[in-house]
Parts: structure tokens; C-alpha cells; sequence
């Protein structure tokens, strides 16, 4: 539930790329997500389309190399991607929102959390 150092290379650059584009984008939603009662925003990413939280950037439509999608906690533990007897674990590494955005990487057999500092104003 940290950052990996094994997130290297192929992901950190492809990542980083993408987040300085759509960073705004994904703390708004963070935010609207949080208005609307819902902790724990989770900002599934995928090359492919995958079933996890809702469809928020294309990444065909904006030219990116990720889709990103917008879930929160519960639905991870629902889906059991989360074990409930770690849930407690997640929250107590679970970064701030208002500066970090915590993204659900998926590709193939490779799934890690990583939290991306937003950009400062």
C-alpha cells in the first residue's frame, strides 16, 4: 500500500506523463468524491478497460496512455481487493487527498497502489 521502488521504468514514466495532463482533473474528482460522503478516493488506472470504479478520462479520447478510472475504498473491500481485516491498514497509509492522488495501477499480472503528489498551484 506504499509507493514500490519496483515502480520503475516502464510505469514511473508512462505515470508521470499522463498525471502532469490530467492532475487537475483527478483532484477535482477527489474532492466531489469526498463531497459526496465517499472516503477513500482510488483512482483505478489500465491500458485496457478493466471493472473497477467508473470510466472518468479515456485514454484514446485525450491521447494518454492510461484510462483512469474513479472508485473510492468501499468498493474495494465489496470487491475484495481490499481484505476487510486489512481495511484499518489501508486507512492508516492512506495519504493525505488534498495532496497526494492515490492511483490503483493495473497491467496484467502487475497491481500496485501508488500515491502521486499533486502539483503545486
Amino acid at each position: 500500500m506504499t509507493n514500490d521502488p519496483e515502480l520503475d521504468g516502464k510505469y514511473l514514466g508512462t505515470i508521470t506523463a499522463d498525471f502532469a495532463r490530467v492532475s487537475d482533473t483527478l483532484k477535482e474528482a477527489s474532492y466531489q468524491i469526498r463531497k459526496a460522503e465517499f472516503e477513500y478516493p482510488i483512482f483505478p488506472i489500465c491500458a485496457d478497460q478493466q471493472p473497477i470504479g467508473q470510466l472518468l478520462l479515456g485514454k484514446d479520447e485525450l491521447g494518454l496512455k492510461w484510462n483512469y478510472y474513479a472508485s473510492f475504498l468501499d468498493e474495494f473491500v465489496q470487491r475484495e481487493l481490499v481484505a476487510k481485516e486489512k481495511e484499518e491498514d489501508f486507512k492508516k497509509t492512506y495519504k493525505d487527498p488534498d495532496e497526494f492522488c492515490c492511483l490503483f495501477v493495473i497491467d496484467r499480472d502487475f497491481t500496485r497502489f501508488v500515491f502521486i503528489p499533486y502539483p503545486e498551484d
